[in-house]
């Protein structure tokens, strides 16, 4: 499992590497949203560990103490940065409320056929630092796409970008719910546009 998540930290960081870290532009450069959609992909990617060590500990899937507290981080993180902190709540909000979708489906299958063989990372020591690594870079790429949430084809530009990483990796029906949930505010008028 620790390979495997290597494996797939190591994949969306290269492809990350890949992208310039331009701000989305007016002009339909969406270098900015297309890494923004990577770094939520590899966040959401977390979520099978998660659900993992949660089944295993007999956890509930929902920690609304360390959710809230990372609401308020973020909020005050985004400040900093530069980014209006009711964007970056809602855009964080999101990510909890898909990253919580992937982790019920999963208790799901597990609950109908068979559990996750073998222990799962640990939660604090493995899984977390790599969930509080991705926050500021997250909170970086808010501050690249704010410019263009109000842009009338904002929705259209994000289904646009989304519908790119889906054919630079693989996603099942259930990831991929999650991450059109996960990215849903971006724009100021709320959903994603087009075909993802």
């Amino acid at each position: 499992m620790k390979a495997l998540l290597r494996a797939g930290a190591l994949c969306c960081a290269a492809l990350l590497a890949a992208l310039q870290t331009a701000p989305a532009e007016a002009d339909g450069d969406d270098t900015a949203l297309t890494n923004l959609v990577a770094l939520v992909s590899q966040r959401l990617a977390l979520a099978e560990p998660v659900a993992h060590w949660k089944w295993v500990n007999r956890r509930s899937i929902t920690d609304s103490v360390r959710e809230q507290a990372l609401l308020a981080d973020v909020q005050k993180r985004a400040i900093s940065a530069g980014v209006d902190p009711s964007f970056a709540h809602t855009f964080f909000a999101d990510q909890i409320e898909a990253n919580s979708a992937v982790q019920t489906a999963l208790f799901e299958t597990w609950r109908a056929s068979q559990p996750p063989a073998g222990p799962p990372p640990d939660l604090s020591s493995v899984i977390r630092p790599q969930l509080d690594r991705l926050t500021p870079q997250l909170i970086a790429g808010l501050a690249r796409v704010q410019a263009m949430r109000t842009a009338p084809d904002c929705p259209t530009r994000v289904a646009r970008s989304i519908s790119n990483w889906k054919s630079l990796t693989r996603y099942d029906s259930v990831r991929t719910d999650a991450l059109t949930r996960a990215l849903g505010h971006v724009c100021e008028s709320g959903g994603v546009g087009g075909v993802a």
